[in-house]
Parts: structure tokens; C-alpha cells; sequence
């Protein structure tokens, strides 16, 4: 018989909501540290991690900053998105479409061609060696003004044929939607594909910004979409994907417990809701474990695991081939595990012994 993690590790899945700046491990935080003569307030890892005691987004965000410090050359930025391909390969996942925040590099004085240039053989050599494939998404951040975002998108247009879109992210309390109207729009006139945090920890309203003055294709987080029933018809009926992070909305105390995550209702609302990991190296979960504890904190069915996988690559900005054959793997792995109700929940080292429900 197969438990539930190993349905889960094994079922083809992309990723849509991933800070590649996120996944910067204690570990290589002191290793990079070295190699560029940089000095850490921290003298161990263990020190880090206990700094990751934060119960909100911008206690969050003032470390992640400063973490960032050590990523100051081609290579750096390389060994960083490496470290994050070989560890999310080990979770079944197909395709990344991972956020990075060139302004938190370039106002250090890092060149934006040094950002792309190691992510860029990253990618390369994690679709090589990994058969990972992966697009980049460049975030704006939210806290700073528009003409800054503005500057970044024109640093950008040596690699826009490398770029599949431009996000909003950090701070989003105080920062809504409009305030970057002109330069999504001009994003969009480049062919670039449009998404935004909202609903995370700001208001519905947001969602309604992103949505009518952004024009986004998708909505990263949304859990606060709920509030408003007319919105949640609306994304239903233009099915517009949710990229929904439950152990970051746990870390960031969005849900007080995993088991009231609003992703079930998400998916009996008729969302397309999908599971990331948003920063794993700060939220204690990378994508497998992500989607491991939420389908045993919430009880969830295969059926709507296998549609969360699904959701991820429909959800993705791959083209309708790929699309295709990522669900066709889908629909293969499916039949070659045992009937319905016959997996086994036996739990794993430190879960909670959660099991999944079956359904015909």
C-alpha cells in the first residue's frame, strides 16, 4: 500500500508562488557570507533561525533584507536558485515559475545583469540536470514608489525574452494595487504576463485592484477574496488562479491553525487555488510539505489533491502543449496507484498523523 506522502512526493506538480530570494538557507546565508568577507549579526545557524521568530509580514521582510546582503555576485545568485531546484525536485515538481526582487540587489549596487546572469544558468541547468523547467517572474516592490518600479522594468528590457512576467510584492498594508496602475501597463504592452500579492494581509479591495486596474492573470495569495461572496464569483467565473501558500499564512499568523486554512473552501467555492511555498527557507516547509501537512491538517480527498496538482499547471503561464503533457503525467501516475481507499496514512517522522480522505 502507498502512504500519503508518497502519492504526494511522487504527483507531477509546479510551483507558482516562490521568492527564489526566500530560499536562502541559514546554511549557505554563512556560507555566501564567507565567500564575499561578509560579516553576519548572527554567529551560528541556530541564531538565524531563532530570528525567524516573527508573527508578521514586515517582521519577516527586515530579515529577509538583510539575509539578502550576502548575494553579491553571479555565482552567489546561481548556487542560490541550485540550492532551491534540487531540493523542490525531490518533491515531484515539474515547473517553477519563481519571483525574484531585482530592486532589493540593484539599490545595494548589484548590477541587474548579475541577478540575471546566475539565475539565468540556474534555470539552465536545473531543466539540464533536474528536468525542472522554470520561467522567471519579476516582482516590484510595493513599498517603494512607481518610478522606482518604472527604472527596474526599463533595467529589464535586455532580458524581457527571458522574463515571463512582473509581480507586486513585499509590504502590502498601505500599498494598494493602483499606486502601480501605469507600470503594469506598460508591462503589458511589452507581452509580459501580469500578477500581484493581494488579499494576503490586505483587504479585499486589493483583489478588486489587481483585478480592474492591473488587469492581472493571476493573484498570488487571495485568502481574503473570501470576504467578499460577489468577488469570489467573479474569480470563479474567469478563472483566475489563486497561488495560495498555507505554511507562510500559518508563519505569518493569516490562519491561526493549519486546520482552519481556507484552501478546502477555496476549492469547494470552485477557486483554482494552487500550493506554494513562498519563502520555504523562512516558513519551515518547502513545496512538499507544504501540500503534505495541508492535505492532513484539512483531511483532503485524492480527488482534490490530484486537482491541486492540476490547477498548478493550468494555472501556469507554460504554453498549451506543455500544459497538456504535464497533465497527461498527471492522469499516468493517478492509474498506477492503488484503488480508491486503499491508500495508507501512516504517518510520517514528526507529522501529526493526519490521513487523506478518499472519495470515488
Amino acid at each position: 500500500m502507498s502512504t500519503l506522502a508518497e502519492f504526494i512526493q511522487g504527483l507531477p506538480k509546479a510551483e507558482l508562488h516562490l521568492h527564489i530570494e526566500g530560499s536562502l538557507e541559514p546554511e549557505l546565508m554563512f556560507e555566501l557570507g564567507r565567500r564575499n568577507a561578509i560579516a553576519l549579526p548572527f554567529k551560528t545557524v541556530e541564531e538565524v533561525r531563532a530570528a525567524y521568530a516573527f508573527s508578521n509580514l514586515q517582521d519577516f521582510l527586515d530579515i529577509y533584507y538583510q539575509g539578502a546582503g550576502v548575494l553579491l555576485t553571479a555565482a552567489d545568485f546561481h548556487d542560490l536558485a541550485m540550492a532551491y531546484f534540487r531540493r523542490v525536485a525531490a518533491d515531484g515538481c515539474r515547473h517553477v515559475e519563481l519571483f525574484f526582487d531585482p530592486q532589493t540587489h540593484t539599490d545595494r549596487g548589484i548590477a541587474f545583469s548579475v541577478v540575471m546572469d546566475g539565475l539565468l544558468a540556474a534555470m539552465a541547468e536545473a531543466e539540464r540536470t533536474l528536468g525542472i523547467t522554470s520561467a522567471l517572474i519579476l516582482c516590484f516592490l510595493r513599498h517603494l514608489d512607481e518610478a522606482a518600479a518604472s527604472a527596474t522594468l526599463k533595467a529589464a528590457e535586455p532580458y524581457l525574452d527571458r522574463i515571463a512576467g512582473v509581480g507586486l510584492d513585499s509590504s502590502e498594508v498601505g500599498h494598494p494595487p493602483l499606486k502601480f496602475a501605469r507600470v503594469f501597463a506598460a508591462a503589458r504592452a511589452k507581452g509580459l504576463k501580469l500578477v500581484a500579492h493581494a488579499g494576503e494581509e490586505g483587504p479585499p479591495e486589493y483583489v478588486w485592484e489587481a483585478l480592474d486596474i492591473l488587469d492581472v492573470d493571476r493573484i498570488d495569495h487571495g485568502n481574503r477574496a473570501l470576504e467578499d461572496p460577489a468577488l469570489v464569483k467573479r474569480l470563479v467565473r474567469e478563472g483566475k488562479t489563486l497561488t495560495v501558500c498555507p505554511l507562510s499564512n500559518l508563519k505569518l499568523c493569516v490562519v491561526g491553525d493549519l486546520k482552519d486554512h481556507p484552501l478546502r473552501t477555496m476549492l469547494d467555492l470552485g477557486l483554482r487555488a494552487t500550493i506554494n511555498s513562498d519563502d520555504p527557507a523562512y516558513f519551515g516547509g518547502y513545496l512538499g510539505q507544504n501540500w503534505l501537512q495541508t492535505a492532513q491538517a484539512l483531511s483532503l480527498t485524492r480527488a482534490e489533491l490530484v486537482t491541486l496538482a492540476r490547477n498548478s499547471f493550468t494555472g501556469s503561464f507554460l504554453p498549451p502543449d506543455a500544459v497538456a503533457r504535464h497533465l497527461a503525467a498527471i492522469d499516468a501516475y493517478v492509474s498506477r496507484f492503488p484503488p480508491v481507499g486503499e491508500m495508507s496514512p501512516k504517518p510520517q517522522a514528526g507529522d501529526n498523523g493526519g490521513s487523506v480522505r478518499q472519495e470515488s
